[in-house]
């Protein structure tokens, strides 16, 4: 299905720049705008000769103006590391309050449907599992976390307030882990942390005894997810990931395995309200959007270790 004049906030960055492939490749048109604050320009640097694709370099915490018609806004822009929670708060912050604000009003302003990237983070660390989407979180609003815990509830909390008092058509999209090629090795996430450390022969780090969970997500399936939603026209938030639960431990053993890395496993103090468990109830989105991931784990991190060897071979 077509997709038309797609606006993508943070459309440099990891899941951006794959959203804008998918888009083109069904024939859309995709705008771009990125500051890029934590997007790369090498992740869309394919795109350039395109003539369907615009790369618009600005900070939507700016007033945001894009020429021409817009169908839809999908609005990813926010560094989403942990990595980024200390390095960027203010920027993280300001990116889901006055940045929200002007994408939104943006959709509003162009009569587009407009699609929040929100995550499981809303439900901090959770006291209900797996997580469905009524549930209402356990989040320490002044925990090193809730610069980006409390800002997507705010962003949340910000587009139902367009969609009841002014009509906007919204969706809200609660992405739980997601992986793969052209993520930031150095941006504090499980899985490309123990990736380059393997591939460096480091010994993985695991923070706490690695008995706590995570849902792993391929970058491709995310994308149908979220595609999957902006062209439905379900408004309350719909979990997207993969309900495959598994600890770090099995991650980072499974990550040697892949690499065939020598590297061992270290053990350091768990983190600040780091979640002890992450699995998503993905009903909702099975029922209504008739999504489920595809990708297998182990074959979705064999294609992400050749990225990041890739990187690693390539000069300068």
């Amino acid at each position: 299905m077509a997709c038309g004049r797609v606006v993508v906030t943070g459309g440099a960055g990891f899941l951006g720049s794959h959203l804008g492939d998918e888009i083109l490749r069904r024939g859309g048109q995709v705008v771009a705008v990125d500051n890029f604050i934590t997007g790369r320009r090498e992740n869309v640097a394919h795109l350039a000769a395109d003539p369907s694709f615009t790369l618009i370099e600005q900070d939507i915490c700016q007033p945001l103006s894009v020429s021409g018609e817009v169908d839809l806004v999908m609005h990813l822009a926010s560094p989403a590391s942990p990595g980024d929670f200390p390095r960027l708060p203010l920027e993280i912050l300001r990116a889901n309050s006055a940045g929200t604000w002007n994408v939104l009003d943006l959709a509003l302003a162009k009569g587009a449907r407009f699609l929040l990237a929100s995550t499981s983070e809303v439900y901090g660390d959770p006291l209900v599992h797996p997580q469905p989407e009524g549930y209402r979180g356990n989040v320490n609003p002044v925990g090193p976390r809730a610069v980006y815990d409390e800002g997507k509830r705010f962003s949340e909390a910000l587009t139902m307030a367009y969609h009841r008092h002014r009509g906007l058509q919204v969706g809200i999209a609660r992405i739980f882990n997601t992986y793969g090629p052209r993520m930031r090795g150095d941006d504090g996430r499980v899985i490309p942390t123990f990736i380059r450390q393997a591939l460096a022969g480091q010994p993985l780090t695991i923070f706490g005894d690695g008995s706590q969970t995570r849902s792993f997500c391929h970058v491709d399936d995310m994308v149908r997810g979220l595609l999957a939603l902006a062209e439905n026209d379900v408004v309350e938030p719909v979990n997207l990931g993969n309900d495959q639960e598994m600890t770090v431990l099995e991650v980072a053993k499974l990550i040697l395995e892949v690499t065939g890395s020598a590297s061992t496993i270290l053990y350091g103090p768990l983190g600040e309200d780091d979640p002890k468990r992450r699995q998503p109830d993905i009903t909702k989105a099975r029922q209504l959007l008739r999504w489920q991931p595809r990708v297998p784990v182990r074959e979705g991190l064999e294609e992400t270790v050749a990225y990041f060897r890739s990187l690693a071979s390539s000069p300068g």
